[in-house]
């Protein structure tokens, strides 16, 4: 199969054109693997300072315990805890999970 560019004089159907097409391949592998390594680099540097990467929690310890005693005391659905907290129900249900650590 042949590659023939209008616009940049490409033509794999030549030594030259199939040297250039590879050569771009090669430079485009190139880059992205640059932006990966430096994209790791500056996510392992802001761990190392003590960041934490993903969405901030929406609720803190307090109303994730909040949450717990309204639940398992059966006072509220998780319809009506997630309204009281304005959140939706996936949150009420992860605050619910034991085995959760809050961040």
């Amino acid at each position: 199969m042949q590659f023939r560019s209008l616009t940049e004089s490409i033509d794999t159907s030549t030594p030259g054109g199939t040297l250039v097409f590879n050569i771009f391949g090669s430079l485009a592998q190139f880059e992205s693997d640059l932006i990966r390594e430096r994209t790791r680099a500056g996510l392992e540097a802001a761990r190392a300072r003590g960041r934490k990467g993903g969405r901030p929690a929406k609720l803190d310890e307090k109303q994730v315990r909040e949450v717990r005693r309204l639940y398992w005391s059966r006072m509220m659905t998780v319809d009506q805890i997630a309204a009281m907290m304005h959140v939706g129900r996936s949150t009420v249900y992860r605050c619910l999970n034991l085995g959760r650590q809050i961040r």
